[in-house]
């Protein structure tokens, strides 16, 4: 079926439509809403609210740029939306972990660094971890990030510096970086800084 099939059959409600828009779809936008959940539970129930949310608004979408990127911003708009809602953001942060830690070179990892990273990402509190998704690997910029969050928008950049910092101390800790400034160093924050 091709994605204007797809689109044509769901604006018709077609079931055969709707579930193959959702197995084309659902196992990228599950890794995005793993990014942001507290565990699978919470994936799944954000990409089912999300899925909701692209058959019940498909009529508004217009053509105008990628499918699957009005399908991701809508699922991020529902992740952000279900820890305010359940109220995720309320968890306290331990600033002692944000140390500001220096690196060398910077380079993107590889694909197994990339998993590792992700996981460890999945380890930051809640606040740091959302805002280094949105602004680092979905691409809003801060002060969007703090539209989203109700936040300032120098609370997005200041939690975001936080998060990286603590990030890095949590991949040496693993191992899976090698200790800033040593000759091995693996240098993996090229991915971040834009």
């Amino acid at each position: 079926m091709t994605e204007q099939a797809i689109i044509a059959g769901c604006l018709n409600n077609d079931p055969a439509a709707q579930r193959e828009l959702y197995n084309r779809f659902s196992p990228k936008m599950l890794s995005v809403c793993y990014r942001f959940a507290q565990n699978r539970e919470d994936a799944e129930d954000m990409l089912q609210e999300g899925f909701i949310k692209v058959f019940t608004q498909i009529h508004t979408f217009q053509n105008k740029g990628a499918f699957e990127g009005w399908i991701r911003r809508i699922i991020v708009h529902t992740c952000i939306n279900f820890l305010k809602k359940h109220k995720k953001f309320n968890e306290s942060v331990d600033l002692s972990y944000a140390t500001t830690v220096h690196v060398k070179e910077e380079t993107v990892p590889s694909i197994m660094q990339a998993r590792q990273i992700i996981e460890c990402i999945r380890l930051l509190p809640i606040g740091y971890r959302t805002v280094l998704n949105l602004y680092a690997l979905e691409g809003y910029s801060h002060k969007e990030i703090g539209i989203m969050l109700d936040i300032e928008e120098s609370t997005s950049r200041s939690q975001y510096t936080r998060a990286k910092a603590m990030l890095e101390t949590i991949l040496i800790r693993k191992k899976i970086i090698e200790v800033p400034g040593t000759k091995e160093n693996i240098s993996w924050m090229a991915a971040f800084n834009r």
